[in-house]
């Protein structure tokens, strides 16, 4: 490594750099020692959690440096977008890809032979061409940075092969420095990048883990749509990815979310190239708000302006929760990552991983395994993940995940429950699943436990007032921390050795329980909505958009939201002080300084605001909400503003009757319908509510019987609902 006066030299030059370029004063975590080895000429492996900042370990030393960089990208989408935000920048930056056209391409070889560019991005498959190879090493590179680098390896999570060849680069630009980027790298995946590219001695440089501004929740999946809209209420107008396993539950979850009203586009494999470009496209630029997508969707996206990610089921990793999840606060600004688990989550992945080639099953079982775990496990969710990577956590409270935060609750005696599942499981002769034994200890009066003669068993109904729902979370708890186990193709319950010490009392579960009430998240964000205006923010985001949409850019291309909350929280009224807005360099003060002015000091004469204020942040998470839908019942929702009938819906959807009553039931709730025309006769609907004003609108069956019952329930509900929505 360099000398002290060298690495000062050095850090100085980077520091005006990022100011001047990039509008930021100062590194972020082990950027600075990333940087340097990027100056001083030496190879170098580096890990950085999604939103630590690895594209400018490698792009403000290419700006400081003599000659250009080579920056080895595999995708185009990303490509495309790192090039908009370094030229808004005012940095030279160009790729190479089959987007091209002739024309272009010509334009940009003439520019690196005339060493006008700092940057030039191209994929591995195009840079390992001998003719590229040729053009390029006569050239003056600078240096070498190979992004998303875990590709490389086998042992990593997305080996891609044609990484492989990228070991000529140390051949072929023998005075060019090589490094390699990831977000996701175990020690073996690192050891094994570095050997793939015949680095030489590389500084291994591995970050922190953790991601202090990202809020973790794991949900026992139980009205999965339900559970996604409460997300996406808290979230009103903001960026976010949900994700689901399969294609079908993309396009089903995509169109309840519209159904909604909820700007959502689906995105999967099965789509044609042009409708995921669309789709992906319109999510980058603001023109929808979600993506719901299956995993064929995010490496590489370079928004930073996501606000939530949900998982609508159990990923098959914790390397590829940690990046899916880490696409959300790119910006460092708060945001929420809720995780909806289910038990047959994980017989799908078992599923789709019957075909895998014998080793990589082994090892893709073992990361469900402990997937699995996480879900199921009552520890911090940040210290399980760092912990996971190898890592520790600091303090005893994160803040920042439901079991910190208090919103699941450790029950008062989780041995005895323990006890009675597993004493259960055994009175069932271990030949029954999660969700019947459940059942016996809830004491259910289901036709089939009272003719097995289970309603006989000393464990039945020991649970009964938890309910089985609980029930079932307690023993996916217990399966989690290896006291049962689930066996077969029916995945019936069996006690494990542990689960016999717990007999025993030799050992002690940890079982939760949701909280009754919710406490609220700590500050865990550097910025925050604290002291920001957000009228004026979205007056902001208005003005972004409209320049986006002129130069034909995504809108954090130029402004992220960080630096519009800035704006909204100082009030800058000079550009003097505009420049130390977070995120304003010079080309950007020289762009757009004047123009986002005018608009904060007009907004803030009109609203007899004070401007220029010094920003004082505490944050707080937004409280839930609920709207009571599903994703079936919303596809019905455009036949019911029709006035279509019960019938005639059953018929277009071809469903059963009672299951479109209940369609409508939400219709009616959502678009706070108060006339139950053409779903009750009108002389029908004037009887109900005549018995409803003698027996009030509490409950359906003393309305039920003061009508004698000769109007049937389902009626009876309708108009109790119109009646309700009318009088609200």
């Amino acid at each position: 490594m360099a000398s002290t006066t060298q690495q000062q030299i050095l850090a100085t030059s980077l520091k005006h750099t990022l100011q001047q370029f990039w509008g930021y004063d100062g590194f972020l975590p082990l950027q600075e020692q990333a940087m340097s080895c990027v100056m001083s000429g030496e190879d170098s492996v580096v890990v950085l959690p999604t939103g630590g900042g690895k594209s400018l370990c490698f792009q403000a030393p290419a700006v400081c440096l003599d000659g250009m960089a080579i920056v080895v990208s595999p995708l185009i989408s990303l490509m495309k977008d790192q090039v908009d935000t370094l030229r808004s920048c005012g940095i030279r930056a160009a790729f190479i890809n089959s987007t091209l056209t002739d024309h272009e391409k010509r334009e940009i070889t003439d520019q690196i032979r005339r060493r006008e560019l700092k940057l030039v991005y191209v994929a591995p498959e195009r840079l390992l061409s001998e003719q590229t190879l040729s053009f390029l090493s006569a050239e003056k590179v600078s240096l070498i940075a190979i992004d998303e680098a875990h590709c490389i390896s086998a042992w990593g999570h997305d080996f891609r092969p044609e990484y492989r060849g990228l070991r000529v680069l140390k051949q072929r630009f023998p005075s060019a420095s090589v490094h390699a980027y990831t977000a996701t790298a175990s020690e073996q995946v690192r050891q094994d990048i570095a050997e793939q590219l015949g680095l030489d001695e590389p500084n291994m440089l591995v970050g922190g883990f953790d991601r202090p501004n990202l809020s973790y929740r794991i949900r026992r999946a139980s009205g999965k749509f339900q559970q996604i809209c409460e997300v996406l209420e808290r979230h009103r107008d903001e960026s976010g990815i949900v994700y689901c396993i399969s294609r079908k539950e993309v396009d089903k979850t995509a169109t309840g979310l519209e159904g909604l009203g909820f700007r959502a586009a689906p995105y999967h494999a099965g789509m044609t190239d042009v409708d995921r470009r669309k789709n992906q496209e319109a999510f980058i630029n603001d023109e929808v708000d979600v993506i719901v997508a299956t995993v064929a969707f995010g490496m590489g996206i370079d928004k930073p302006n996501v606000r939530f990610v949900v998982h609508s089921g159990m990923p098959k990793s914790l390397e590829h929760y940690q990046q899916e999840s880490g696409r959300a606060g790119r910006d460092g600004l708060e945001a929420e990552c809720t995780l909806l688990f289910g038990a047959g989550d994980v017989i799908t992945w078992r599923k789709m991983l019957d075909n895998s080639e014998p080793s990589a099953r082994e090892g893709a079982l073992r990361s469900l395994d402990a997937i699995q775990t996480f879900c199921t496990s009552v520890v911090c969710r940040h210290r399980a993940i760092v912990q996971y990577f190898g890592q520790d956590l600091k303090g005893d409270n994160c803040g920042a995940c439901d079991v910190c935060l208090g919103e699941l609750d450790l029950v008062d005696d989780p041995t005895t429950i323990g006890q009675k599942i597993l004493s259960c499981v055994l009175r069932l002769e271990q030949r029954f699943g999660a969700d019947y034994t459940a059942k016996v200890l809830a004491g259910s009066q289901e036709q089939r436990i009272i003719q097995a003669g289970h309603d006989q068993l000393s464990t039945y109904g020991l649970l009964r007032e938890d309910g089985s729902g609980t029930v079932r979370d307690w023993i996916e708890q217990l399966v989690g921390q290896g006291f049962l186990d689930k066996a077969g193709e029916y995945n019936v319950l069996e006690l494990t050795q542990s689960g016999q010490r717990l007999l025993k009392r030799e050992v002690e579960p940890q079982l939760l329980r949701p909280a009754e009430k919710q406490r609220e998240s700590r500050a865990v964000a550097a910025d925050s909505w604290e002291g920001v205006d957000r009228a004026l923010f979205d007056t902001l985001r208005e003005l972004r958009s409209t320049k986006a949409t002129e130069q034909r850019v995504p809108a954090y291309v130029v402004f992220g939201d960080a630096a519009l909350r800035d704006m909204a929280r100082r009030r800058p009224s000079t550009l003097e002080g505009f420049r130390i807005v977070k995120g304003v360099g010079e080309k950007k003060l020289v762009d757009y300084g004047e123009e986002f002015l005018n608009v904060i000091n007009s907004y803030c004469t009109g609203q007899q605001l004070a401007q220029d204020v010094a920003p004082t942040m505490t944050a707080k998470m937004p409280k839930p909400a609920s709207n009571g839908t599903n994703a079936s019942s919303v596809a019905a929702f455009a036949f019911f503003r029709q006035r279509a009938t019960i019938d005639e819906v059953a018929e277009r959807m071809n469903r059963a009757r009672s299951t479109v009553t209940g369609y409508l039931s939400d219709f009616l709730k959502h678009d706070k319908i108060d006339d139950s025309l053409p779903w009750v006769r009108e002389d029908v609907a004037q009887r109900i509510e005549q018995a409803i004003a003698q027996v009030g609108n509490e409950r359906l069956k003393p309305i039920h019987d003061h009508l004698n019952g000769e109007i049937d329930y389902d009626e009876i509900r309708i108009v109790a609902t119109c009646l309700r929505n009318r009088e609200q």
